[in-house]
C-alpha cells in the first residue's frame, strides 16, 4: 500500500470496501499514513474542529455487563451513583460550555434505557436548553423507542450517541446483555427518525487490528456522521482492569485508518486522550476533525480552554458552528404533534 497515492484516490472518489486489502493499514509506513489521512481530513472536513462537551446526567448501577465500564452494576468500582440530575445543574453546565465556545452539548445517562419520569425530565431539560442556549443538543440514553426518538427530535435534539463499541466479531467478548444487531437496529431507527447519529467505539480492549477495520467498515456502511474513537483506560474492578494500555503509534495508526475508510465523517478524538502526547495534538494531523472536550471523565486534565488554545495554534478553526437546532416555536409545534 502507498498511503499517499491511496489518499488521493479517496479524495477523487474512491470508496474502500471489505474487498480491498485493508490489513495493509496495519503495516504500511505510519508517517505516510498520517499524512494521507490529514489530506483526506482537509479535503472533506476542512480546518473546522467540532467541539462537544458532555454531562453525565445519571450515573452508575447499569444493568449491562460491558466489560470496560465503571458504571456497570456487575462490577465493583469507585463509580459515583446518582439518579437523573436536577434541571438547573444541566442547564447551567450547558450555558457555561456555550460561553466557552463549544459546538454541542450532550446529556448522557447510565443504564440500558431511560424511561418514565426520568425521560420526561430529560425532555423538559432539552426544551429549556433549546430556548435558552444556542449550541446544538445531543444525548445518549441507551436504547430508546421510536416514540421516544421522535419526542427527542421534536424537543430539539439533533444528534444521538450510540457506540457500537467494536467489531461484530469481537462484541460478544465485551458485552452479553445486549447484542450487536440490537445496536445496529437502534442506529438505523434513530437515523430514520431524522436525528444524526454519533457512533464509534473503544480500542485497546484486546481486539485485533482486523476488528478495528471491521468496526470502521460497519460505521461507513451505516453512514454515521460522527465517529468517536475512545482508547481504553483500564478501570480497577472491571474485567479489563489489567489490559495493557495502547501506545501512541497504534492509536494514531487506528485514527488514520478510520479517516481512510470513513473519509467524510467527523473522526472524534474521545476518551483516553491522556495516553497521547499533549492530549492528542498529533491526532489532529492524523485524521481527527473533532473532539470531546471539557472537564469530565473522558478527557480529564484537558479543558475547553486548553483544547481551543492548542487547536488555534495549529491553525484550526474552533469558532462555534451553531444553527442546526430548531427554533423554539418550531420545536414546540413538533413536540405537540408527537404528543
Amino acid at each position: 500500500m502507498e498511503p499517499l497515492t491511496l489518499a488521493e484516490e479517496i479524495i477523487n472518489g474512491r470508496e474502500l470496501t471489505k474487498d480491498d486489502d485493508l490489513m495493509a493499514f496495519e503495516t504500511c509506513d505510519l508517517d505516510e499514513l498520517k499524512q494521507g489521512a490529514d489530506r483526506i481530513r482537509e479535503h472533506f472536513c476542512g480546518d473546522k474542529v467540532d467541539l462537544c462537551t458532555i454531562i453525565n446526567a445519571r450515573s452508575g448501577r447499569c444493568s449491562e455487563d460491558c466489560k470496560y465500564c465503571a458504571q456497570s452494576g456487575h462490577y465493583h468500582t469507585s463509580c459515583d451513583h446518582y439518579a437523573f440530575l436536577d434541571e438547573d445543574t444541566i442547564i447551567n453546565m450547558a450555558k457555561s460550555n456555550e460561553s466557552e465556545g463549544v459546538d454541542r452539548f450532550a446529556m448522557v445517562t447510565s443504564g440500558k434505557a431511560l424511561s418514565g419520569e426520568e425521560f420526561e425530565k430529560a425532555i423538559h431539560a432539552v426544551k429549556r436548553m433549546r430556548k435558552e442556549c444556542k449550541l446544538d443538543l445531543c444525548c445518549s440514553f441507551g436504547f430508546v423507542t421510536r416514540e421516544q426518538a421522535e419526542r427527542l427530535k421534536a424537543a430539539g435534539i439533533t444528534g444521538y450517541h450510540d457506540n457500537i463499541e467494536t467489531s461484530r466479531e469481537f462484541f460478544p467478548h465485551i458485552c452479553t446483555t445486549h447484542t450487536f444487531d440490537e445496536k445496529i437496529a437502534e442506529i438505523k431507527m434513530i437515523q430514520d427518525v431524522g436525528i444524526d447519529v454519533c457512533s464509534g467505539g473503544i480500542i485497546g480492549m484486546g481486539e485485533t487490528f482486523a476488528d478495528r477495520i471491521s468496526m470502521a467498515l460497519t460505521l461507513h456502511e451505516l453512514h454515521v456522521c460522527s465517529i468517536p474513537i475512545n482508547v481504553l483506560m483500564p478501570i480497577p474492578g472491571t474485567p479489563l482492569e489489567h489490559q495493557e494500555k495502547l501506545k501512541d503509534d497504534e492509536i494514531l495508526r487506528t485514527m488514520a485508518m478510520f479517516r481512510y475508510i470513513c473519509p467524510d465523517a467527523n473522526i472524534r478524538l474521545a476518551g483516553g486522550r491522556m495516553l497521547l502526547k499533549n492530549y492528542g495534538e498529533e491526532a489532529f494531523t492524523s485524521g481527527a476533525s473533532a473532539t470531546i472536550t471539557g472537564n469530565m471523565l473522558t478527557t480529564s486534565s484537558s479543558t475547553i480552554e486548553s483544547d481551543k488554545a492548542m487547536l488555534t495554534a495549529m491553525g484550526r478553526d474552533v469558532t462555534p458552528d451553531w444553527g442546526t437546532n430548531p427554533s423554539p416555536s418550531a420545536a414546540d409545534n413538533a413536540e405537540k404533534a408527537v404528543s
